[in-house]
């Protein structure tokens, strides 16, 4: 009985045994991470940039020949003043000059043929008085007559397009203005279209600078600006612009946008001067909320739910997320234009690695 019973007891514990070994582990409880929290607060902005720009004409037109040819004079030189009418550059117009007496010998054909059709019609029309034709005969000098009269208006038009290509051999400039580039010399064959000579013309003047794209945001036409000469004797010290236009895509070597700051047009500073751009963009002085690059996450739905921040629940110890939305960048910061208040907690470094509900400790340096 006793031995019977001893068994049963050892049994009896390796089952449990056994049992417990099968049994799932409990999971090891969730790490408390250390985070570096940061209190929401309203700051003031400070949108006020300089750059550097270069002074040039609001028009600027590259000029060519609207025909091909050999340029055999080209008056124009770099810095030379120009006025309206005055010849650049010239081409070869002595094969231009034969096609348009072609042009005009085949008008004289054309005329002649027209003479005779008519001349026809005339004689196949008394004919037809004293019933010799019928008139059948009639209608086709007619339609003879009427080709001929198409074929005139054909060799005229042909004509004058031929004039007109002659007196493009003369490039003329078409306004007032500067030269600031010679790109064709004497005795080279350029194409229609080539450009030759690169005209300024007289007028307003603009500042050309390139912004990086974190600060395209704060740029809009019309926003009001000081320009700084460099070193243009006699100019002002400072001039106030307003920006003209903002280029829609980035340059694709420094992926930076070109912008055009229009200047008075009393101001006179040269051509290609340096000078200096300050933009007073409409959030200058403002207050409002910014946040470090690193507290703001992209959101796991994607795009569909933008950017987000980790918000520290003090209740509790816990983090949640919350949706934000970025209105621009100020150098490092973000600007934060919906989803916050002060006075919120956020996790400031960290976030990358935590969850919701996720209990945290406030990171405390040593």
């Amino acid at each position: 009985m006793k031995t019977t019973h001893f068994v049963c007891i050892v049994a009896s514990t390796a089952a449990l045994a056994l049992l417990a070994g099968c049994a799932r582990p409990e999971p090891a409880p969730e790490p408390v991470r250390a985070v570096k929290l940061l209190t929401v607060g309203a700051d003031t902005l400070d949108a006020t940039t300089e750059y550097a720009g270069e002074v040039r004409a609001q028009v600027e037109s590259r000029l060519g020949f609207r025909v091909g040819g050999k340029l055999t004079a080209r008056p124009a030189e770099l810095g030379q003043a120009v006025r309206p009418g005055q010849l650049l550059a010239q081409l070869d117009a002595q094969d231009l000059a034969l096609s348009s007496q072609a042009a005009q010998a085949a008008v004289a054909a054309a005329r002649t043929q027209r003479d005779l059709a008519r001349a026809d019609l005339e004689r196949f029309k008394n004919l037809l008085a004293q019933g010799f034709v019928s008139s059948a005969e009639i209608d086709r000098r007619q339609a003879a007559l009427d080709a001929a009269e198409a074929t005139l208006k054909q060799a005229q038009a042909q004509s004058s397009v031929q004039g007109n290509q002659a007196a493009y051999a003369r490039l003329v400039a078409d306004a007032a203005g500067v030269v600031t580039a010679v790109q064709a010399e004497v005795g080279q064959v350029v194409a229609a279209g080539t450009p030759v000579v690169v005209l300024a013309q007289d007028g307003a003047r603009d500042v050309v600078f390139a912004v990086p794209e974190d600060r395209l945001a704060l740029v809009r036409p019309g926003t009001p600006a000081t320009v700084r000469p460099w070193a243009a004797a006699g100019a002002p010290a400072s001039i106030a612009g307003t920006v003209r236009e903002v280029a829609a895509s980035a340059d694709p070597a420094t992926r930076t946008f070109l912008v055009k700051l229009a200047l008075p047009r009393e101001a006179a500073l040269p051509l290609g001067a340096t000078a200096y751009v300050t933009l007073q963009t409409p959030a200058s002085g403002q207050a409002a909320i910014t946040l470090p690059t690193s507290a703001v996450l992209q959101s796991p739905e994607g795009d569909r739910k933008g950017s987000m921040v980790w918000v520290f629940d003090a209740a509790n110890g816990t983090v949640k997320p919350r949706a934000v939305t970025v209105a621009g960048a100020e150098g490092n910061r973000v600007v934060i234009a919906d989803g916050l208040k002060p006075g919120d907690e956020v996790v400031a470094a960290g976030g990358h690695v935590l969850s919701a509900g996720q209990k945290v400790v406030r990171f405390v340096a040593q």
